[in-house]
């Protein structure tokens, strides 16, 4: 039972559905004014668009493309509201009666101010040190060992880069993806398993204050612009690990100590598997958590292989993208503490 200092997980994160309208909309209900934005179509294919209060409104990347930032202006999120976002008209984000979900992240409340712990000072740093969430903007100066300030006050366990001002692939860093995790980088944009590069993080741990960069253009290109997003795990909140697949139908049980609320897992250990994602709102009960693919365009995917409990996931599928006997997964989750301070336990689903 992991005991936590988030008594209501929703002020930091929630996933809002909605239906689009082909005009403009407000989207409420999310409990707190988030600073980053995801969005995917769930009933037809289309991007999963990514935005943030640290870039501004209307400023869009996708996971699922190494392409630069584009701005949407007013058709795309055109504001962060205090309990929500308003979206226009952009197809990919308000199709008429097309159905959506939303992922949604409280940093500091805006775009934030210049941290200047590192060799490189970010242009802003939106922090959030409760929840173990922050938003970076910097400049990159193609310098091996270069350091860029998170603000965490912690050391985070996954960290998620991506270049705005031009193409190139994400970059992604987790602390338990091989027993070297410094030395390698995964990509969201990919199937593609884990791969050595002293490009990506210059073989360096990230620290308290830093995280370290190479000169890979996923992470370090000289002059040209990145958007970080930092988490560190917060116990009974957030929790980043992996686990070994049992190519099993009675599946590995992962403990978080909480009720995930968004679990995100990536095979690491080899190639060809998607990114994959589940919440507590689609369809909202065992065995259904359907399946969304940061990597991939694809409709949402009918699933009952997964089932969120109290304190943990349960995997109940052999299928080699969640559960193949003998391979490593990393994982992200985000999710409703089991007890807070306040002693209230949550409930089971």
């Amino acid at each position: 039972m992991a005991y936590t200092t988030i008594n209501k997980s929703t002020d930091y994160f929630n996933t809002k559905l909605y239906t689009g309208n082909g005009g403009t909309q407000s989207i409420t209900g999310v409990g707190h004014q988030p600073d980053w934005v995801w969005i995917k179509r769930r009933d037809s294919s289309g991007s999963h668009i990514l935005t943030d209060a640290v870039r501004g409104t209307g400023k869009i990347i996708e996971s699922n493309s190494s392409g630069a930032e584009f701005n949407e202006g007013s058709n795309g999120v055109s504001a962060f509201n205090s309990d929500g976002f308003s979206i226009g008209n952009l197809s990919s984000i308000n199709t008429n009666s097309g159905t959506f979900a939303s992922w949604n992240w409280k940093a500091g409340g805006g775009q934030g101010s210049s941290n200047t712990d590192g060799s490189i000072n970010t242009t802003y740093t939106s922090v959030n040190t409760t929840a173990g969430f922050s938003i970076s903007q910097y400049v990159g100066n193609a310098t091996s060992g270069a350091t860029v300030g998170h603000g965490l006050g912690t050391t985070p366990g996954l960290i998620f880069v991506k270049k705005t001002s031009g193409s190139d692939g994400w970059g992604v860093y987790h602390h338990k993806n091989t027993s070297a995790p410094a030395t390698e980088y995964l990509r969201l944009d990919s199937t593609a398993a884990t791969s050595d590069n002293l490009g990506e993080w210059n073989d360096t741990a990230p620290t308290s204050t830093v995280f370290t960069i190479g000169n890979s253009g996923r992470t370090n290109d000289n002059g040209v612009t990145y958007i970080a997003y930092c988490f560190a795990e917060k116990t009974g909140y957030s929790k980043f690990g992996s686990y070994t697949g049992n190519g099993n139908a009675n599946g590995t049980f992962i403990y978080t100590g909480f009720k995930p609320a968004f679990f995100l897992l990536k095979k690491s250990s080899a190639s060809g598997d998607s990114w994959t994602i589940i919440d507590n709102k689609r369809q909202g009960y065992n065995p259904r958590n359907d399946q969304l693919y940061p990597n991939s365009s694809n409709t949402e995917y009918a699933s009952d292989r997964i089932d969120i409990v109290s304190n943990g996931i349960k995997i109940n599928n052999d299928d080699g993208g969640i559960n193949a006997s003998g391979a490593t997964y990393i994982y992200m989750a985000i999710g409703q503490s089991l007890v807070g301070s306040n002693n209230v336990p949550c409930t089971a689903r």
